[in-house]
């Protein structure tokens, strides 16, 4: 169910962007332009979030539950880089 919603998004946002390129090169009104901009920022992000939801309750879960310390320190970098990296 999550990874139907994050394609839903997905496609969406590329579905928009198409749309703002079109926009863009027919030199429509700024704002519009942005405002749909926006609206691929925000599929965008809430894909990003279901998909880090669906990580966090499968692959970290597994993870966490082995004894291998490596690969529980490797899982903890991964969301630590993912997290800096969307909140620039």
């Amino acid at each position: 169910m999550a990874k139907e919603k994050t394609l839903i998004n997905f496609k969406k946002a590329h579905t928009l962007l198409g749309k703002i390129i079109e926009m863009t090169e027919q030199e429509k009104y700024c704002i519009s332009i942005m405002q749909h901009n926006l609206a691929v920022v925000g599929l965008l992000k809430s894909a990003h979030h279901m998909m880090m939801e669906e990580h966090l309750n499968t692959c970290f879960k597994k993870a966490m539950s082995t004894t291998n310390e490596k690969r529980k320190q490797e899982m903890i970098n991964e969301i630590l880089k993912v997290s800096k990296l969307s909140n620039k």
